[in-house]
């Protein structure tokens, strides 16, 4: 990755992460772009968790880099993603229990600058004039997903599948220009699954997304380019179709048993 790309947005240069002895990444190399849908696949094992939680700064590189080329930052902590322009949805919803759906998703809001939520916490004027307006943008964002219906109810009273779309929502109050996903499709049934994967096209218009996924079915249609990982290295890359006829990933993934 010697020459700039204008419009990428993450880049995994020749990292390696390794746990003690156990070398889980060596020499991964990808992009994402702004614009593309980018899909992370390998069987059980390959490493694709951890060259996600590697991006999202959860593990240090032993070798490589991490970087965010419109942000002009690398290796970068968690807490830093955000302001970064990078929001991140993990396995599951991760959805706060004892709030509304409305609350879950303007809380999206509270690492973007000038969100003023420490000042609506606080009661303060200002923080109250703040408030309305991110409450509307909330609104606003999940009418767009269609679950505008459920802004009221606890986490814990709407459908998993629905659960995962706000979690989703909540992701993109951030405003990010590279969203990361882990595993969007797990716990979802077939008409969920066309729908979530609807939403997560519509939001290549707006930014980079990258996905780590095991369902076949529900990733090939989607993605414009695939990543493949075995055993810690990058074995194809390319398009669905030119992944699914490339003999090494037939042999690693799509012709195992998952």
């Amino acid at each position: 990755m010697n020459e700039a790309n204008p419009t990428a947005l993450l880049e995994l240069d020749n990292v390696s992460v390794a746990f003690g002895g156990l070398k889980a990444l060596s020499e991964v190399t990808f992009t994402v772009n702004r614009g593309e849908i980018v899909g992370l696949i390998g069987p059980n094992g390959a490493g694709k968790t951890t060259a996600f939680n590697a991006a999202c700064g959860f593990v240090k590189t032993s070798a490589g880099s991490v970087r965010y080329p419109a942000a002009n930052k690398r290796n970068l902590r968690p807490h830093q993603l955000a302001r970064a322009g990078v929001a991140r949805t993990l396995q599951g919803v991760g959805l706060f229990t004892h709030s509304s759906v409305l609350e879950n998703v303007m809380a999206g809001a509270q690492t973007r600058p000038g969100a003023g939520l420490a000042s609506d916490l606080l009661g303060l004027p200002r923080g109250r004039r703040d408030e309305r307006a991110l409450r509307d943008e909330a609104l606003a964002m999940l009418e767009r997903f269609d679950v505008a219906a459920f802004a009221s109810l606890a986490p814990s009273a709407i459908p998993y599948g629905i659960q995962k779309k706000v979690s989703v929502a909540r992701a993109l109050m951030a405003r990010p220009s590279l969203l990361l996903l882990d595993e969007p499709a797990s716990g979802l049934d077939e008409a969920e699954l066309d729908d979530f994967a609807s939403l997560i096209v519509s939001l290549r218009t707006d930014m980079g997304v990258l996905l780590v996924e095991h369902n076949m079915d529900f990733v090939m249609p989607l993605v414009d380019r695939l990543v493949v990982l075995n055993f810690g290295h990058v074995i194809a890359s390319g398009t669905p179709a030119e992944v699914q006829a490339n003999p090494a990933v037939i042999e690693a993934y799509l012709g195992a048993d998952e």
